[in-house]
């Protein structure tokens, strides 16, 4: 490459991810993944349409990999641990036992309806059997949801690409004799594997990180993202998940007290936005437009299989023994995005030289733009018809975080709703855990600094600066008198999550 060509790569590179940004705005109006507008970039650019030449399956799987990694070190980086412990088992059971059934219904409705023979079949419902991190995240954290419903979907999306990757690979390599004993000693070994090298990198740097004396404050945040990104590679070289290693990586060094968080998650945040605009401008070169019109058919079957009887399966059958309203059930049930992660995966059978396996790629790529089409704006009003949206004037206090590093503090901000239990109680009454402290609060755009005597009004935005280690007490407290007044815990209500 020439250094004009360089200059050029770079031109078309930059113009890429600044209309990709701008597009970012324009689908969260209409409550798309705007990662699906970054395909419709990479097909535009692409041979059928600009003349951008690019079939090359194997660096497109090598390079959706890295970036899918990186995804789930940024995923697990963003992610509260509180929200999310009490929501392991079921996560777990809907990302393993609930990825083997989706694997299998969608796999005979692929053989019964179109004629795939098995192995194919069977490669279709595992790419399938995945929801994808990046859309998840992108969708579902600008939703008012139940923490329940929001940690469960999020946990779920970042555990369950180990399974589909494992499920992948074994198909991949059929014929071969299947018993459910090798099954299950490929996913243990390679789940358990995965799991502890990840929680044993992320624990090395939430003990390392801190004691380090690094000569610029910006070095905290890169370092910290390659501790993730190292975990992801060790699984990988001990034929583990490196996926769920990458995770669980940035899962533990999110929830330590390590320095410079914010800018850390500002910088993870970031690089998976880059990572995310390049994967989905790849997959779109890779795909050639004109290919896509002859699966049009086929990819709506077979979503029509995933959405209506794969996932409601296997949501009803993973979730049912944990009391899990039936309500919460369906939004979970539709709400199942599918994105880059079956895409990257459909390169597996191209790159391994599997008949027929580009129209594995169209088909799956078919589906993904159709039904996140009509997922994706669909997810609010669906929200509201099964009423997991609060009214707007019993809506439950919203808490947002922003850590004070040099002072290891947390501000916590939320406004009073009108029928809260807030109403009328003083600062005083409030009792926070010591040493939390209501700094400020603002009325009718007026702040002042309250006194012990100083009763909360509907509508008052209160400021509260607590430690890491009183965070959640603190918002637990604030959740019971909101949800009861100060005589909360007489009732025995104590603000655990929706």
């Amino acid at each position: 490459m020439s250094l004009h060509e360089l200059y050029l790569t770079l031109l078309i590179a930059g113009v890429v991810v600044l209309v990709s940004i701008i597009a970012t705005r324009v689908a969260a109006g209409v409550g798309l993944p705007s990662l699906l507008l970054y395909l419709g970039v990479g097909l535009l650019l692409g041979d059928g349409v600009i003349g951008i030449d690019f079939d090359n399956a194997q660096l497109a799987q090598d390079l959706g990999t890295a970036a899918l990694a990186i995804i789930l070190v940024e995923g697990g980086l963003t992610t509260t641990w509180s929200d999310i412990r009490p929501l392991l088992r079921p996560a777990g059971v809907l990302a393993t036992l609930g990825v083997g059934i989706s694997t299998i219904v969608t796999a005979l409705g692929a053989h019964l309806l179109l004629g795939f023979n098995w192995q194919a079949a069977l490669l279709l419902g595992a790419i399938l059997s995945s929801t994808d991190a990046a859309a998840v995240f992108a969708v579902l954290r600008v939703l008012p949801l139940p923490r329940r419903v929001s940690g469960l979907l999020e946990a779920e999306s970042g555990f369950n690409d180990a399974p589909s990757v494992i499920l992948v690979l074994l198909f991949c390599d059929m014929p071969f004799e299947l018993s459910a004993g090798r099954l299950a000693s490929e996913l243990v070994y390679e789940l358990v594997l995965g799991a502890v090298i990840g929680v044993a990198m992320g624990w090395l740097g939430r003990v390392a990180l801190p004691r380090l004396a690094l000569p610029g404050s910006g070095l905290y945040p890169i370092a910290t993202f390659a501790l993730g990104f190292v975990a992801f590679a060790a699984a990988g070289a001990a034929h583990a998940s490196g996926f769920l290693a990458a995770y669980l990586a940035g899962l533990v060094l999110a929830n330590s007290r390590l320095p410079h968080r914010a800018a850390t998650r500002s910088f993870a945040e970031g690089v998976a936005w880059l990572s995310q605009i390049g994967l989905f401008v790849l997959l779109g070169l890779l795909v050639t437009p004109s290919s896509l019109v002859h699966e049009l058919v086929p990819g709506i079957v077979i979503g029509l299989v995933l959405l209506v009887l794969s996932r409601p399966l296997a949501v009803l059958c993973c979730l049912l023994p944990f009391r899990i309203p039936l309500r919460e059930q369906g939004f979970l049930s539709w709400a199942g995005l599918r994105g880059a992660v079956p895409i990257v995966l459909a390169t597996f059978p191209i790159v391994q030289g599997l008949p027929n396996s580009e129209r594995l790629l169209n088909i799956v790529f078919v589906l993904v733009v159709i039904f996140t089409l009509i997922q994706g704006p669909s997810l609010a009003p669906l929200a509201r018809l099964l009423r997991l949206f609060p009214r707007e004037d019993t809506r439950q206090i919203l808490v947002e975080s922003a850590p004070l590093d040099v002072l290891d503090a947390e501000l916590l901000t939320m406004t009073v709703p009108a029928d809260s239990g807030l109403n009328a109680v003083s600062v005083l009454e409030l009792r926070l855990p010591d040493p939390s402290v209501v700094t400020l609060i603002i009325r009718d755009t007026r702040s002042f600094v309250p006194a012990p005597e100083t009763q909360f009004q509907a509508g008052d935005e209160i400021l509260v600066v607590t430690t890491r280690r009183q965070r959640d007490t603190a918002e637990r407290r604030l959740r019971a008198v909101n949800r009861r007044g100060p005589l909360a815990h007489w009732f025995d209500e104590y603000g655990a999550p929706d």
